[in-house]
């Protein structure tokens, strides 16, 4: 099962923004992309661009070990007894975006395998260069793409949508967010989503509310 494209486009304002440290276990080798901005019918120009995984679907595991921080829905109590020590004490990982998540790219196709039996889902970022995400102001401007949903079940959202972020990822703003845009760190969504792992470069207060009630 996939979609053709599922991808966030990020414009230049921001409510939330995540944050914390970063590892290299694995290498963080962003896929390559490249979009076309026109200005008349048959006047384009390409654009390099990449794609990064949000950091949320990424492993969270000690700064200095691979103990992970987040198994399931619990947060190792150890590791993660506030807010600010788990910023402190666990570091995102780089991706294996092809074997892992199912993600590959090919000059500006994208293709996002749903489930690839070690991950289900994910959430890609646009790019403008490795530490920073493509912005758009869309002010008397429109954008079109093409979506393959011929292999896209029932009761799946593959969707292309923007959200408001800073550029970085929200390194200037936070003292704590070492990951930055880089990483994926940063997603903003009207809805509070109850899975979000940081917020503000400190553990959602919602997770934690919701294990210690348990």
């Amino acid at each position: 099962m996939h979609s053709k494209l599922a991808l966030a486009l990020v414009l230049p304002l921001l409510t939330f923004v995540s944050g914390q440290q970063f590892a290299t276990l694995t290498a963080e080798v962003h896929p390559s992309l490249t979009w076309q901005t026109c200005t008349a019918p048959g006047s384009c120009t390409t654009n390099n661009g990449k794609v990064v995984l949000d950091s949320n679907w990424r492993w969270l595991h000690a700064v200095n070990g691979s103990t992970n921080c987040y198994t399931g829905n619990t947060w190792d109590a150890t590791l993660c007894p506030n807010n600010a020590a788990c910023a402190t004490n666990c570091a995102l990982d780089g991706a294996d975006y092809t074997g892992t998540y199912g993600v590959t790219a090919t000059g500006g196709s994208l293709k996002l395998d749903f489930v690839t039996g070690k991950n289900v889902g994910s959430r890609l970022y646009l790019l403008a260069d490795d530490d920073h995400y493509q912005t758009f102001n869309m002010l008397n401007q429109e954008f079109t793409f093409d979506v393959d949903v011929s292999h896209l079940p029932c009761g799946l959202n593959g969707a292309l949508y923007m959200s408001g972020m800073y550029a970085d990822g929200g390194v200037a703003q936070y003292p704590t967010n070492k990951a930055g845009a880089k990483y994926g760190v940063g997603y903003c969504d009207s809805q509070c989503p109850r899975d979000l792992k940081f917020i503000n470069g400190q553990v959602g207060f919602l997770l934690l509310l919701l294990q210690s009630l348990h």
